[in-house]
């Protein structure tokens, strides 16, 4: 008996885990599967329809203005995540006054609710009464109309984004400045280097991993923007911050198009597939 319990006491253990990702991995993947090859509206019963929805996908226009969106939050967000990240990790490696408490406050939105952020930035951004628009009023500049012009919209989308996650990326940073010998600072300073000659020679190729990995994280970060749009701007004005997991959300929950939805679901996690991929050759390329 004892040795019966031996045998599938590691089973037991390990059950909890292997129970999470049947019915929240396993289980939610082989549906969607199933979803792309039929039309279902959650009241009604499933009706086949092949590979309809995936001629939808490519026919729909709001689709293409989803995934234009989205790309044009990553082009924004990406390199102004990147240069404020490594610009603040830079001088936070650096003995200043107060660097823990620094360090602690620049992380701190990371922790914050998403939605308690984007809430607050929507008050900022206000037209009328945001703190944004009357300190330019103070100024004597004209308010700016942040979430109600489609052309800056999603730019001002992405600059809350910003600064929702710089906090993330600085510690990431951090972790790889702290891995550059400080022998090659001091050779470069006896040589006369001057500090952006040591950041461009000495930093930037030593951490150039970690840039790798914010640039793909960040990457999948953007393809998942959905909280910011969803509250601040719900997809407009006009479609401009219509993001692609919002449009999916809506295909979903707010057309029942659960069929389609799934599709798109689909489509996305190749594409994310696809950022890893490349991110897998860039590491490859950095080892050899």
């Amino acid at each position: 008996m004892k040795a019966f319990w031996n045998k599938i006491s590691p089973y037991l253990i390990i059950s909890p885990y292997i129970i999470h990702l049947g019915l929240f991995v396993l289980f939610p993947v082989i549906f969607s599967i199933v979803l792309v090859l039929h039309k279902w509206n959650i009241i009604s019963p499933m009706e086949y329809v092949g590979l309809d929805n995936f001629q939808r996908l490519f026919s729909d226009r709001l689709f293409w203005k989803a995934l234009w969106n989205t790309f044009i939050f990553i082009l924004v967000h990406i390199p102004l995540q990147i240069v404020i990240a490594l610009f603040l990790a830079y001088f936070l490696n650096e003995k200043i006054l107060a660097r823990s408490f620094f360090r602690a406050a620049f992380f701190m939105p990371v922790v914050i609710s998403g939605v308690v952020i984007t809430i607050l930035w929507q008050q900022l951004y206000g037209l009328e009464s945001g703190v944004i628009n009357r300190m330019l009023i103070s100024l004597g500049l004209n308010r700016v109309e942040w979430l109600s012009n489609p052309n800056i919209a999603m730019i001002s989308i992405a600059i809350m984004a910003t600064w929702k996650n710089v906090g993330l990326y600085v510690i990431l940073f951090l972790v790889g400045l702290q891995t550059v010998p400080r022998s090659y600072y001091e050779a470069a300073e006896v040589e006369g280097a001057s500090a952006w000659q040591q950041f461009r020679y000495i930093t930037i190729p030593a951490i150039n991993p970690t840039i790798f990995m914010v640039v793909i994280l960040s990457t999948i970060g953007g393809f998942s923007l959905f909280i910011e749009p969803y509250i601040m701007t719900d997809g407009g004005p006009l479609n401009s911050t219509l993001s692609a997991m919002l449009y999916i959300y809506k295909q979903a929950f707010g057309y029942y198009h659960m069929g389609y939805s799934a599709t798109l679901s689909i489509f996305f996690a190749i594409i994310i597939m696809g950022v890893v991929v490349v991110q897998k050759i860039f590491v490859e390329n950095e080892e050899h």
